[in-house]
């Protein structure tokens, strides 16, 4: 199994899980990682180069996708619009879609790199924030989904939305010093962010969809 992996901090807990989950069995042996960036995930998974990935959700239409997504009830930290000129992030999807949904302009961040502007004092919109306010909805992120292998992925997630994952120090501080960011922001950013779709992020996700469609781009 090719399994598509973001290279984002919001999926470090379902890595972990992964590895703590899968040692040295076969399934674990047998899965090899494909890391790239939101958009490429996305082209590899519609090209069928990968099995399975968290895609981003604008791209999970028509998919066969899991109950885990990456999810933010509120502000997220991570995925912001800076002043400026209109800028689209080329690692995003659905960020870029979810600006232009909201009426916003200027220059899209998503991913680590704007987790730290904002932790450095940037000033920008939270779009997680913004959608919240605009329909009092949690905001959808991406969705893990499958091409083959459902019953593996699909018991996969359930047995992680059942888990409250611990990083141990040695990965917390090993994972704050490669983004240049403390232990302790690094935990206050992952308590802001959940995975299990429930009835209300698949409410927003349907919303979101049609309102994209509204704009030509589905």
């Amino acid at each position: 199994m090719i399994f598509g992996s973001i290279h984002y901090l919001n999926l470090l807990p379902f890595q972990l899980f992964l590895k703590r989950t899968l040692p040295h069995t076969q399934t674990q042996q047998s899965i090899r990682y494909k890391r790239d960036y939101p958009s490429n995930i996305n082209r590899a998974f519609k090209n069928r180069a990968i099995d399975a990935a968290f895609i981003s959700s604008i791209a999970s239409k028509g998919c066969r996708c899991s109950d885990l997504g990456i999810v933010a009830d509120g502000a997220v930290y991570s995925v912001l619009v800076l002043p400026g000129a209109n800028e689209e992030d080329h690692e995003s999807a659905t960020s870029n879609m979810l600006a232009k949904v909201l009426g916003l302009h200027g220059k899209i961040t998503i991913g680590d790199k704007a987790l730290k502007l904002f932790l450095s004092g940037t000033e920008g919109v939270d779009l997680a924030l913004r959608w919240k306010e605009k329909t009092d909805l949690p905001f959808v992120f991406a969705r893990l989904c499958f091409n083959t292998h459902e019953k593996e992925i699909t018991k996969l997630a359930k047995a992680f939305a059942k888990k409250r994952i611990k990083i141990p120090q040695t990965i917390l501080k090993k994972e704050a010093l490669k983004r240049d960011i403390t232990p302790a922001e690094l935990l206050w950013y992952l308590d802001h962010i959940h995975y299990s779709m429930d009835h209300r992020a698949k409410k927003s996700l349907k919303l979101f969809l049609k309102m994209s469609q509204s704009k030509g781009r589905l």
